[in-house]
């Protein structure tokens, strides 16, 4: 891994779990931030939602109270997404929210609230926009316009566009004090790297802020890494990988194996942006082991809510949310500056590892005793359950002494009898190996 990575991404891979928060005009429409090209609406039509944005009960900081709550260490916000509204007072354009009912300047806010509560802050800006007018629009893949004929052979000024695009990120790597993070989005097709001037992008926001970690979608997506994993990355293939509903098997590797930094992007149902008819939430216990997955590969995972109309999260995200962080605060010591564990996956559940101390995550009771897989019985130093600190017992019985080389543990009195889980959605064991 190149060096300033490593250097810049290290308290991002130590931190390991965030909130994306996905909100917008869209949210009026209820039915995800992709209904402006879904129902392949002209900018006109789009308007409606800028003339009723009024959300008078967006509060930022319960945002991100709610993502200290939920153990998050990060947060990234939506400063602008495809349709070109701008949660910030942009110079460049009237269409922002300090010009609506609103009048205000939602970025601020949610900046403020992350140095309030020690929560790294991080800006999402979409690299491509469906309201400029000097955006390719006919024949794209998803613009709004892109079957309408009255755009076919348009004569648009594309550097104009960069001009503006470049401007409003100078904008809030210059306006908003220390950011963390820049998560830009996306390439696609031709639409990619220096198409955007990124070399000239990143230099100029490297400027300003030095430090800032950035996805690599200036040059990748969710599905192409780009050459972030190559030998010689290019300067805009950015800080980390930022694959998207989808852990990869084995982590994100380079070409030469060497693990680079990543970041599963995830939804908590199956939008990004508010929709008020999707409820396939996906519960507490499935979030706690996939942020452990991604944890035992060495990457992290940011997680979604989509506030509505009003600014508020929905109330299933919420409760969820409360109750992974009621996890987190018992067993979060298993996940910050955690990775990859040197011992195999064991089969009822997974390893991750911080030094010579194993977190044991166990997800699937045993039939009696349970096999610590990897350590032997001389290796076994100490075993404690993460929640409370009470020592675990030994496993090892007339019953196991033909599996003479792997330690065991029991949840219970008899190691030969079977007994539940103490946390069914995932029991954190801290085990100290001798050295």
């Amino acid at each position: 891994m190149n060096q300033e990575i490593k250097k810049r991404t290290q308290w991002f891979m130590d931190a390991r779990f965030g909130m994306f928060i996905h909100w917008g005009l869209y949210a009026i429409p209820a039915c995800g931030e992709w209904v402006m090209s879904q129902r392949e609406m002209t900018a006109e039509e789009y308007d409606k939602y800028f003339e009723m944005f009024d959300p008078q009960d967006c509060r930022p900081e319960e945002w991100v109270r709610l993502a200290k709550k939920a153990g998050m260490k990060y947060a990234v916000l939506t400063a602008k997404h495809h349709d070109g509204f701008c949660l910030f007072d942009s110079a460049l354009t009237d269409y922002k929210s300090t010009n609506t009912k609103a009048g205000r300047d939602f970025v601020r806010e949610f900046i403020d609230a992350c140095r309030k509560y020690d929560i790294r802050a991080g800006l999402y800006f979409s690299i491509i926009d469906w309201r400029h007018p000097d955006f390719p629009k006919y024949g794209d893949r998803q613009h709004p316009m892109r079957n309408r004929e009255e755009y076919k052979g348009e004569a648009i000024d594309f550097d104009r566009y960069l001009e503006y695009m470049h401007g409003q990120v100078k904008e809030l790597v210059t306006n908003y004090g220390k950011l963390d993070i820049l998560w830009f989005d996306f390439s696609y097709d031709d639409m990619c790297g220096e198409k955007w001037r990124a070399s000239d992008l990143i230099r100029m926001v490297r400027t300003y802020q030095p430090d800032v970690i950035i996805d690599n979608r200036l040059e990748g997506s969710g599905e192409n890494h780009g050459s972030l994993a190559t030998d010689n990355p290019l300067p805009y293939s950015g800080d980390f990988a930022s694959p998207e509903q989808v852990i990869p098997p084995e982590g994100v590797r380079d070409v030469n194996g060497g693990l680079i930094p990543w970041e599963l992007c995830a939804t908590m149902n199956n939008h990004w942006g508010y929709c008020n008819y999707d409820k396939e939430y996906k519960p507490a216990e499935m979030i706690i082991r996939k942020l452990v997955e991604c944890t035992s590969k060495g990457g992290n995972m940011i997680l979604n809510i989509g506030p509505d109309a009003m600014g508020r999260v929905p109330e299933q995200s919420v409760k969820i949310l409360e109750e992974v962080g009621e996890w987190m605060k018992k067993n979060g010591e298993s996940i910050y500056g955690c990775g990859i564990s040197s011992l195999p996956k064991p089969e009822w559940g997974r390893y991750t590892q911080k030094g010579n101390v194993i977190y044991a995550h166990v997800c699937e009771p045993p039939l009696g005793a349970l096999p610590l897989y990897g350590i032997g019985p001389d290796m076994l130093e100490r075993a404690f359950y993460l929640a409370d600190g009470s020592e675990v017992r030994r496993g090892e019985a007339w019953n196991t002494a033909t599996f003479s080389e792997t330690a065991f543990v029991s949840f219970g009195e008899d190691p030969v009898f079977t007994y539940p889980l103490p946390d069914k959605r995932d029991t954190v064991l801290k085990i100290k190996i001798r050295s």
